[in-house]
């Protein structure tokens, strides 16, 4: 009987140990991405030389929609086919990577 209550004893205690938590340091790491914010104008008021930027630089695609922010850049959204691409122009048509 007492090797029996010895045996349970040290089972138990076994398991005790095991289940200690073990203290950990938990990081969090909070990220957001600054857009400026676009609104969508009309395919009339973009200017010629990012109409032309994309037409050259992106032969065969069709001009979806064209988006506008505070700093007169552009953010135009292109398709070919069943692709679509996003692509980033300054005023004067240069393209701008983001």
């Amino acid at each position: 009987m007492k090797k029996l209550i010895l045996s349970a004893a040290i089972i138990l205690g076994g398991l005790s140990v095991q289940a200690a938590v073990s203290e950990r340091k938990i990081s969090t790491v909070n990220s957001f991405i600054f857009q400026d914010e676009y609104t969508e104008v009309a395919s009339d008021a973009v200017p010629a030389a990012v109409k032309s930027t994309a037409e050259k630089s992106f032969p065969n695609t069709k001009l979806e929609k064209v988006y506008k922010n505070a700093k007169n850049e552009y953010k135009l959204e292109i398709s070919n086919g069943d692709k679509k691409y996003t692509v980033f122009t300054d005023a004067s048509g240069n393209i701008i990577k983001k």
